[in-house]
């Protein structure tokens, strides 16, 4: 990896510093070279603005009100707000490793923060299309067992890990019920709709036929163990193709558009965040924003007095 220096317009004195901590972090921390390239890459881009706009001559210099105005330059630069609270993260972690080698007597990122992302909507598929692609009939153990996992997302909103981490035990078939551990180790207990349960019944006939013995996992592999993420993720995208789905399946597609189709039919937010694991309802409500653009494109097509005026072929306004 290239050292950063009077090459990068860098003097000595912030050069060697920022030199000691790539160091610091590829031998101690045993980070990999490309972490260390990014770190290193963001911190000569600030160590760089701060000579030219700030004639800064230490790192020591900088203080809270220099690394506001440098948030404000990267957010005129055009960078998003996720892009900046990764500079932010870099920068902060030097000053960490300053302090320590006390090259510095405090943390100037300490209380700065990125402008907020723009969040992201999740994608959710059509109740209809899903419906077509799990009404599919499988034509091998394998599809069966494909079948019933994603029946089982679709069902009961799980997470790509936790129906990976699912055993035999998991299951109560004459309960109608799941139980999963979610992000920190926290259980639930979620409900199984009949079409995953059916799903489910045809699979367990079969996997004996690929199971290898004591495999605790309900979802096992060719080889008999259990399936890996990846593995789930490819043969989803598989069954999607093969049975002409318009868009691109994923796992959190099926947990999207449990969560969505199970808001705009019982409005009933708190339900819906029990259901999917979320320790905040904040990350839930990015559902009821699904809902709003549903009902807003519904209404736009439909009222009378919402529709857009079009022409006719003659000019004239409809």
């Amino acid at each position: 990896m290239a050292q950063p220096g009077a090459d990068h317009g860098l003097a000595a004195v912030l050069a060697e510093p920022l030199q000691g901590f790539i160091r610091y972090l590829s031998s101690e921390k045993r980070h990999a070279a490309h972490t260390c390239k990014s770190y290193q890459d963001d911190i000569l881009r600030f160590g760089q603005w701060a000579i030219e706009t700030e004639s800064c001559r230490a790192w020591a210099d900088l203080t809270t009100h220099h690394l506001r105005r440098y948030v404000a330059a990267l957010s005129r630069a055009g960078l998003g707000g996720r892009s900046i609270a990764r500079h932010l993260s870099a920068i902060r972690r030097f000053y960490d490793y300053l302090l320590r080698e006390h090259l510095a007597k405090d943390n100037p990122v300490i209380d700065v923060r990125a402008p907020k992302a723009a969040r992201r909507l999740p994608r959710v598929a059509d109740v209809d299309q899903l419906s077509q692609l799990l009404d599919a009939t499988p034509d091998d153990p394998l599809e069966a067992r494909d079948l019933c996992m994603f029946e089982l997302l679709y069902s009961s909103g799980l997470r790509l890990s936790e129906l990976s981490n699912l055993d035999l035990t998991s299951i109560d078939r004459r309960g109608g019920e799941v139980r999963v551990l979610g992000k920190g180790s926290k259980e639930r207990v979620l409900p199984v709709g009949r079409r995953a349960l059916e799903a489910l019944a045809r699979w367990l006939d079969l996997r004996p036929q690929l199971a290898v013995s004591n495999e605790p996992a309900l979802f096992v592999s060719r080889r008999g163990e259990r399936l890996s993420n990846r593995s789930i993720q490819s043969r989803l995208r598989r069954w999607g193709v093969k049975n002409g789905a318009d868009q691109r399946l994923h796992p959190h597609l099926l947990r999207h558009s449990f969560a969505s189709h199970m808001l705009e039919s019982s409005g009933d937010l708190r339900a819906v965040q029990e259901l999917l694991g979320h320790a905040d309802i904040s990350t839930t409500q990015i559902y009821t924003h699904l809902d709003f653009q549903h009902l807003a494109k519904v209404y736009d097509q439909s009222h009378p007095r919402a529709r857009r005026v079009r022409s006719k072929p003659d000019g004239s306004k409809s």
